[in-house]
């Protein structure tokens, strides 16, 4: 398979696939931007807010679970066209009068759809690409993420701000209909399903094993403390510099893309470094595993920082250097778990580890807002809240250092089964 030249229309795929996961992070980031108005009409407390914020996680991790097994029988391409209609239809009754109770139940169902999201894309792209040739396409995909908060909130803002957060919600399920509307008409299932029929025939290695390594353990722990960070950027960050710095709306709109943007260069910066080290002839262990959790200890001291820093201009540039440090464990950490998972496991331990680190989105929300609503003023609960996550931030990155050994993982799995596949 190696040796195989990509099939045609690999890249229109892609190129689609890129679009699923822009429309899915815009999805995520709407009730953080539109955080202030939603609390002001609906009379929420932050502790409630805080709950909206977190009810998108309540079935995020058991879904990405479940199909990611699913997706080992059923075709991705109905799988993904499944998932996107869920989320435009999750959108459209928070267009006209919603209580709070709808709000919540309907960001529950959108969570559950959005859960599997990347790891199904990536097996989608997968089936288009030789093992070879996937780091690029990976590096794409992954990026959606950044462009569709880049993108789409000067977009939303501007319909929050010129007409109402209802209809922002709107103008994503309408966004979503397209894309399930250009996916039924171009998207396809790769050819290069062949590979799974090669793996079927390779020992398995017990799921116990791989999933009670101390690397995986490791990625777990790691992307827990980013996780954390994400989930307080996409619920908090903007609520954070309306009322605790005391910007406009229409400010904070574009104020809100700037950890995105910090963030998709340092994902980027990380993937480029990595393969250089590699090139060089580094240990996975350091190309991989330092590089990913030593950023973390970083960002959390920087975040440690924060409350004692004066000027607004200030804490925003160590809340988006701080938190965006971060996206540096999101690039090394599947490479890692398929260096020592066989091929035929390698996405279900992939959707495993992304079902346990997204836990924290169930967390740093509601966290952050019981924080907030317990303080003698909300400026001080922001800060108290961004300490939290400073302490978890340094916690995560130390147990990324202690527990990320992939190479030696990999050899000890090896004699531990008879010659399985690894990719």
């Amino acid at each position: 398979m190696t040796a195989q030249p990509t099939p045609k229309g690999a890249w229109k795929i892609t190129f689609l696939l890129f679009l699923f996961m822009l429309v899915n992070f815009a999805d995520k980031i709407v009730v953080g931007l539109a955080g202030v108005p939603i609390m002001t009409e609906m009379k929420l407390e932050p502790e409630q807010f805080g709950l909206l914020g977190s009810s998108f996680f309540f079935l995020f991790s058991i879904s990405a679970i479940v199909v990611g097994f699913i997706v080992n029988r059923v075709a991705t391409r109905w799988v993904l066209l499944v998932l996107a209609l869920i989320w435009a239809l999750a959108q459209f009754p928070m267009v006209g009068t919603v209580s709070f109770t709808t709000l919540l139940i309907c960001r529950v169902i959108l969570g559950a759809g959005e859960g599997p999201a990347f790891s199904v894309a990536a097996h989608s792209v997968y089936k288009w690409f030789p093992d070879e040739k996937r780091t690029l396409p990976t590096a794409i995909l992954s990026q959606g993420s950044a462009f569709g908060v880049i993108l789409a909130v000067p977009a939303l803002n501007w319909v929050i701000v010129n007409y109402s957060w209802h209809y922002g919600f709107g103008a994503l399920g309408v966004v979503g209909l397209m894309w399930v509307v250009a996916w039924l008409i171009l998207g396809k299932e790769g050819p290069l399903t062949q590979t799974v029929a090669m793996a079927a025939a390779d020992p398995r290695v017990p799921y116990f094993q791989l999933l009670t390594s101390r690397t995986f353990i490791g990625c777990c722990a790691a992307t827990f403390g980013a996780y954390w960070a994400l989930s307080l950027g996409l619920t908090w960050f903007t609520p954070f510099i309306i009322n605790g710095l005391g910007f406009s709306q229409k400010d904070a709109g574009w104020i809100s893309i700037l950890p995105w943007v910090f963030g998709a260069a340092i994902v980027l910066l990380t993937g480029w470094i990595s393969q250089v080290m590699m090139a060089r002839g580094f240990t996975t262990r350091g190309a991989r595993g330092v590089l990913g959790a030593f950023p973390l200890i970083v960002g959390g001291l920087i975040l440690a920082v924060l409350p004692h820093v004066d000027g607004a201009g200030w804490q925003i540039a160590f809340l988006v250097v701080g938190s965006g440090l971060c996206g540096s464990i999101y690039v090394v950490c599947p490479p890692m778990l398929g260096e020592f998972t066989p091929v035929q496991q390698r996405g279900a331990v992939i959707a495993i580890y992304g079902a346990i680190y997204t836990l924290a989105g169930i967390l740093a929300p509601s966290v952050m807002g019981s924080v907030i609503q317990r303080a003698a003023a909300p400026l001080d609960g922001y800060m108290t809240g961004f300490t939290i996550n400073a302490v978890i931030l340094v916690v995560s990155g130390l147990l990324g250092l202690l527990l990320l050994w992939p190479n030696t993982e990999r050899a000890r799995l090896i004699g531990q089964a008879t010659q399985p596949k690894f990719a």
